[in-house]
C-alpha cells in the first residue's frame, strides 16, 4: 500500500528508534537502508531496554518482518550478537522474519584496523569516527573491491576471499601506518562460521518490498544517523559515509519514488551531537549539564554505540529548515520535549548572524558554520513534569506554544510528541 520512511534531522540520536517501534505497530515491514553498527537505536518495553545497531527497531513488534538493505555495511559479529540478544529476550529471529541484502557489504576486522589507524594519523584534526570500520568499509565498496553478503553462501571461496582481503590489508597496516599484521588465517575461520550462520538470511530486500507494497502491505524505512550527517549534504569532512536522508532509502533498499506516502522526520527538543564537528547552538556548564542528564538513565544523553557524552546546545532552526528542505518532510515528530520541564526560559535558533547581516537560511550548506553566530529567540518554559501527558491539551500553554514555535520555523507539522522513553509515552496530535 505505501512507503513511510523515517529520517533523523538533526546529527543522529535524535530518538528514530522508539518512533519505528511505535509506527512499527500498524506496518507489515520494517528495513533499515544505511549505516551500519555504528548507529545505536533504544527501543524501551517496559521493564526492558533493547539496544540495536543493524536490525531494525520495528523487528520488537511481534508482527513485523525485518529487512536490511543493501544501503549498509555489516559487522557480522556485531549481528549474530544482536540475533542472540533477541532471542534471549523473546524476540522470534529467524530466516522467515529477518532478512538480509546480498548486495549489503562486509565489515571486516581489517576494516576497524585501518580505521583506526586513518584517526590517529589524523592527529588533531580527527573526525571522531566511531572507529567501526563503517568508512573504509564503504571505501573498499566504492573502489569496487569489497566484500558483499552474497559471497557467504559458498563457505569455501568465501574463506579465500576474507584471507586475500586480510592479506591485502595487512600490506597497507604494515608499510602506509607501520601497523602489526592480522591474523588472516584466524580471520578466515571465524568469518566462515559467522558465514554459516547467516546464509539462510540473505535474500533481496528489494524484490520483497516491491512485491509487498503492490499487494497492499505497508513498510516502514528506518534510517541511521542524521541528515547532517549525510555524505554529500551535511556538515562535511566530519559527516558518516551513506546517505542518511529520504533519498537516501530508496537506493540503500532498491524501491521507487513512486511508492512513497509519508517522510516523517525526527528531531529532539533541543539539539545534540556526537564527535567533532561545527555546532553553533552549543552550549556548556550547568545548562549543558541539564539537558545532558547523568548518563545512568537510557533517557540521557550518552551515545548508544560509544558510551561519549553527548554535546547539547540549544534546537537550531535554521539546520531544522535545511533538513526538511533537503527531506521534503511531510510531517516531524519532537522527542525528548520532557526534558525542557523546569527549565524557565528556553531558546531557539531562528537565523544565523555574520558581519551585521542576518542570514534565516543557509547560504552554502551546513559544512562551514563556523563564521556565524546563532540569533535566539526566548520562550517561556514550563515546571511542570509532563511524562504523563498523553494528548495535546495535557501539555501546558508554554510546551504548545513551543511545539507550534517548531512548526512555524521549519514549516512542517508536528505529528507526534514524545515525552519519555517509555512506548506509551507518546503524543498523537490529529
Amino acid at each position: 500500500m505505501s512507503l513511510d520512511i523515517v529520517v533523523g534531522t538533526q546529527w543522529g540520536d535524535e530518538g528514530k528508534g522508539r518512533v519505528v517501534d511505535v509506527l512499527a505497530a500498524n506496518v507489515d515491514y520494517v528495513a533499515r537502508f544505511n549505516g551500519g553498527d555504528n548507529a545505536g537505536h533504544t527501543v524501551t518495553v517496559g521493564e526492558k531496554t533493547f539496544k540495536l545497531h543493524l536490525i531494525p527497531s520495528g523487528i520488537i513488534q511481534p508482527h513485523t518482518i525485518a529487512l536490511i538493505g543493501n544501503g549498509l555495511v555489516i559487522n557480522p559479529e556485531i549481528l549474530v550478537q544482536e540475533m542472540n540478544m533477541l532471542k534471549e529476550s523473546n524476540v522470534e529471529v529467524n530466516p522467515e522474519r529477518l532478512k538480509i541484502s546480498f548486495a549489503a557489504h562486509l565489515i571486516t576486522p581489517g576494516h576497524l584496523a585501518l580505521d583506526k589507524a586513518k584517526e590517529t594519523l589524523r592527529g588533531g584534526k580527527k573526525i571522531g569516527t566511531t572507529l567501526r570500520g563503517i568508512g573504509p568499509a564503504y571505501n573498499m565498496k566504492a573502489s569496487r573491491n569489497g566484500l558483499r553478503m552474497e559471497s557467504m553462501l559458498d563457505p569455501v571461496k568465501f574463506h579465500h576471499q576474507i584471507t586475500d582481503h586480510i592479506h591485502e590489508i595487512n600490506r597497507q597496516l604494515t608499510k602506509l601506518y607501520e601497523m602489526d599484521p592480522l591474523d588472516a588465517e584466524s580471520i578466515a575461520d571465524q568469518y566462515t562460521k559467522y558465514a554459516r550462520i547467516l546464509a539462510p538470511y540473505i535474500s533481496d530486500p528489494s524484490q520483497i518490498l516491491s512485491e509487498a507494497i503492490r499487494n497492499g502491505k505497508n513498510v516502514l524505512a528506518e534510517g541511521a544517523q542524521g541528515t547532517l550527517l549525510d555524505l554529500d549534504h551535511g556538515t562535511y569532512p566530519y559527516v558518516t559515509s551513506s546517505h542518511p536522508t529520504a533519498a537516501g532509502a530508496l537506493i540503500g533498499l532498491g524501491l521507487s519514488t513512486s511508492f512513497v506516502d509519508r517522510i516523517i522526520g525526527v528531531t529532539k527538543a533541543f539539539q545534540t551531537r556526537v564527535g567533532e564537528g561545527p555546532f553553533p547552538t552549543e552550549v556548556f556548564g550547568n545548562i549543558a549539564e541539564r539537558l545532558r542528564g547523568t548518563g545512568v538513565n537510557p533517557w540521557d544523553e550518552f551515545g548508544t554505540t560509544t558510551g561519549r557524552p553527548r554535546r547539547v546546545g540549544w534546537l537550531d532552526g535554521v539546520l531544522l529548515r535545511y533538513t526538511s528542505r533537503i527531506n521534503g518532510l511531510s510531517e516531524l515528530t519532537v522527542t525528548k520535549l520532557d526534558i525542557l520541564s523546569g527549565i524557565p526560559v528556553i531558546k531557539i535558533c531562528v537565523a544565523y548572524q555574520m558581519n551585521n547581516k542576518s542570514f534565516p537560511d543557509l547560504p552554502l550548506g551546513p559544512a562551514d558554520l563556523s563564521p556565524f553566530t546563532p540569533i535566539y529567540e526566548k520562550m517561556e518554559g514550563w515546571e511542570e513534569n509532563i511524562t504523563g501527558a498523553r494528548h495535546w491539551k495535557d501539555l501546558p500553554l508554554q510546551a504548545r506554544n513551543y511545539i507550534l514555535r517548531i512548526e512555524e520555523i521549519c514549516g512542517v507539522p508536528v505529528k507526534f510528541i514524545s515525552v519519555g522513553p517509555e512506548r506509551s509515552q507518546i503524543i498523537t496530535i490529529d
